[in-house]
This record gives C-alpha cells, structure tokens and sequence, in this order.
C-alpha cells in the first residue's frame, strides 16, 4: 500500500521549519509532498536545500485548502493520501496503526487520529480532538471539543471509532475515494469542506473512522486565527452550502431557515460581547450563500441519508442544558 503524505503550504517556511523534521523523520513508510500554493516567502527554496528527499508540487496560484489539495493531488500517484497541516507534529509509528486500518477494512474510506493541543499537550486540539460530528442543522463539534469547551485527554477517547466527519488537519483518504467524489468543493475555499467531503462520503456508503493509536500534535490557528472574522465568514457560509448539497429534500427548507435563525442569534451573541466584525461576517456570509444557492442546490447527490445526526441541536445540549462534554450528550442522544 503506497502512502503520500501532502503538506499544503502557503508562505510557511517557518512552520516548515519547525514541523517537517518530525514528519520527515517519522514517516518511512511514505512518500513526502510539500504542495506549495504559490508562495512568496521562501519555503521552496527552503524545502529544496534542507529536505532534499521531500518532493515538491507547485500550484500556480493560491486556491486555498479545497484548490489547493486538488490541484496537487492530480500531480501524486498512491493508495492512501495524508493531508496534514504544516503545523502537525507526528509521533514515531504515526502511521502503523492507519495503514493497518486501511488494509483490514474495506470499506474504511477516511481515517482521523487523535488530534492533541501542540501548546498544551494534555489536551485536545480544537480542530477535530477524537473524531467529529454534527448536528441535525449542521453545526460541528467533535469527541473531546464542543464549541469552547476543549477536554483534558484522560484516556476517555482511547478506541477506534465511527464518526461523521475527520478533520482536515490530519486527514487520510483513499485515492480512489477522494477522485470518485472529485475531490474537495472549491467554492468553499477553506474551512469545512473536509466535513462536506465526509458528509459526501458517507453518503456513497463509505466509512469514517477515528484511531487513537495514532497520535499527532496540532498547533491550530497558525495560518488563520481563531477568532478572525474571516474565518467567522467562511464557517458560517461553507455550513449553509454544506447543508444544502447533503441534506435529505424532505425536510430541507425547514432545517435551512432554523439554521438561518440560529445565525441570527449568533450575530446578536456577537454584538453583546462586542464583537461588530464577527455579526458582520455572519451577515456577510449569509448574503455570499444566497448567491451560491442555487450552484450548490444542484450539486445535490441522488442520495440522501437521514441519519447524519446524532444529536437534533448542539447549541441546545451545550447552551441550555449545559452538557459540555460530548459522551454526555451522546449518552443521553441514544438513550
């Protein structure tokens, strides 16, 4: 089984610097691709004198995540992709346990490891923890983070696992899965578009998987901070789009204007904590999916599975009921 491991960079010499090492020095079994978004800093050059074994693929312009991963993976022959931010460190045997994964089951499409905070090592990291879900409108959350709340790795998400949706930080696929499904949606730029990705996936009847076996370190944020009304922006639009081309048609007007309602008060949350910018990204972002509506209505697949969920609202769970922690909520969703 051939595996590439593809770091995506854009003007990231410096986490090049400190990340690659560890990649390159962890990794035997791989192939190592930095595919560089047409960067102005100095990070091939870097790449080339330093890591001469690491191969390099150059896209023409900055397409961000989604154009970015599928330009250059036209250009890369293997089984198995790793996509992996250029702000990951891995572990020695990191990918054991995720080619053995891939060998033994079939039908395991995706596979995500656990995912720990770089700055803060006994905790998760934001961006994917244990394995994500979503709720019934759409909003993300994941085994060991639920909006804010960021768990302490006690050893509680220690198994392999099914889940809806593998972060795009650390993000294996299978060629052949990723070139059925055209690979990521470019409308959405960055953010999200893996879990649209997964949710496309799944429908095709493929597997997600989680496997704690395989630990890596994320520093989060280091290309756009959280907090960042650009990113406020792209979360909220790439959500809506990602509704509207997965969700079941029964039903789907309904969820949609919730969703739309829920924003709202997103918005207004915002404004109270004064934080303008991020109601105006809310606004902005809304506005940006009426004129994509109809371009990704008709990205819609013939299939459409109902049970995408497993909790109707996140926001109601964590907000009002305060259930913070995602073996709460998920206990008391299949009870």
């Amino acid at each position: 089984m051939k595996i590439a491991v593809v770091i995506l960079n854009w003007n990231g010499q410096k986490l090049l610097e400190q990340f690659l090492p560890s990649v390159v020095d962890n990794s035997p079994q791989a192939s190592i691709y930095v595919a560089d978004n047409a960067s102005t800093d100095d990070s091939v050059a870097f790449v080339r004198s330093h890591f001469p074994t690491v191969q390099i693929v150059q896209n023409a312009s900055n397409s961000g995540y989604a154009g970015g991963y599928n330009e250059a993976l036209k250009h890369i022959e293997a089984d198995i992709y790793a996509l992996v931010n250029s702000d990951i460190e891995v572990t020695p045997n990191w990918l054991k346990p995720i080619i053995e994964k891939f060998q033994n089951e079939p039908k395991t499409a995706i596979i995500q490891p656990k995912i720990l905070d770089y700055k803060n090592k006994e905790y998760f990291e934001y961006a994917g923890a244990a394995g994500g879900f979503i709720d019934r409108y759409g909003y993300p959350f994941c085994r060991g983070r639920i909006f804010e709340t960021v768990e302490k790795d006690t050893h509680q998400y220690d198994d392999d696992a099914k889940i809806f949706w593998a972060s795009g930080a650390c993000f294996f696929i299978r060629k052949s899965v990723f070139d059925a499904l055209h690979g990521f949606d470019e409308d959405f730029f960055a953010h999200q578009e893996e879990i649209d990705l997964c949710w496309r996936a799944f429908n095709l009847g493929h597997q997600i998987q989680y496997t704690s076996k395989s630990v890596v370190y994320h520093v989060g944020g280091a290309t756009l901070q959280q907090g960042n009304p650009k990113k406020t922006f792209l979360n909220f639009r790439n959500s809506l789009l990602m509704l509207v081309k997965n969700l079941p048609k029964s039903g789907l007007y309904k969820i949609l204007l919730m969703r739309l309602i829920l924003d709202g008060l997103a918005g207004i949350q915002f404004l109270l904590k004064r934080k303008p910018l991020h109601t105006f990204a809310i606004i902005k972002a809304h506005f940006s999916f009426y004129g994509l509506f109809s371009k990704n209505y008709k990205k819609r697949a013939q299939q459409q599975f109902r049970d995408y969920f497993i909790t109707k609202s996140i926001i109601y769970r964590y907000f009002i009921r305060n259930q913070k922690t995602f073996e709460k909520i998920f206990n008391i969703s299949l009870s």
